[in-house]
């Protein structure tokens, strides 16, 4: 398949090019010796952009389409894969949220995620389940005005980083132990990094 791209999507894969070789380049080694992002670098991301490239702009975002997104992060990936997925998970973070999400919380948390104000993660591998969705054991319970989840995650890009978190968790409805393989739903929470309860590790 190949793909006819417009003036507009050619000079912002250049921008993202230079991007790459100009300030990913130089400190792409210290970064995986370290196993850290060089500082400021996130935010040198946001400044040109590329945090919030596939977010409205309504919303504070470019308003980008799927093709240039894709091509941005493999101008990333050519220089360092690690940024190019820290990229990767934050935009797909802001897109669940975007297609998913009520007006209130896209207000609230879109902007911030276009800005690099918060940086986006995104909760599904579980140690005994993978990234098979069905098969995991994170619970979400509804108290009525608040859900509890219950669970654990692991592999999660950018959590060390990250402020918001989309995870994912079974809901069981009330028939659930007549019919255990039909009677729940597998939906999707926003968890802020300061919520009750919550903690990253490693």
């Amino acid at each position: 398949m190949s793909f006819i791209l417009t003036k507009e999507q050619k000079m912002i894969i250049q921008l993202a090019k230079t991007f790459a070789e100009t300030e990913l380049a130089p400190v792409a080694d210290e970064m995986d010796k370290n196993a850290k992002f060089a500082p400021g670098l996130v935010q040198k991301v946001a400044d040109v952009g590329f945090l919030g490239m596939n977010v409205p702009e309504e919303y504070g975002g470019a308003g980008l389409d799927e093709v240039t997104k894709a091509l941005v992060i493999e101008e990333f990936a050519k220089v360092d894969a690690s940024v190019a997925e820290m990229l990767s998970v934050h935009t797909l973070s802001s897109d669940i949220i975007l297609r998913n999400g009520t007006e209130e919380q896209k207000k609230k948390y879109l902007t911030a995620l276009a800005s690099g104000e918060k940086l986006g993660a995104f909760g599904l591998t579980e140690p005994g389940a993978g990234t098979d969705a069905a098969m995991q054991k994170t619970v979400a319970k509804d108290e009525g005005d608040h859900w509890v989840l219950n669970g654990s995650k692991v592999f999660i890009t950018n959590a060390q980083y990250a402020d918001i978190f989309v995870v994912f968790a079974m809901v069981y409805r009330p028939d659930y132990k007549e019919n255990p393989y039909t009677n729940h739903d597998i939906s999707a929470f926003i968890i802020e990094k300061g919520f009750e309860g919550f903690s990253v590790q490693g």
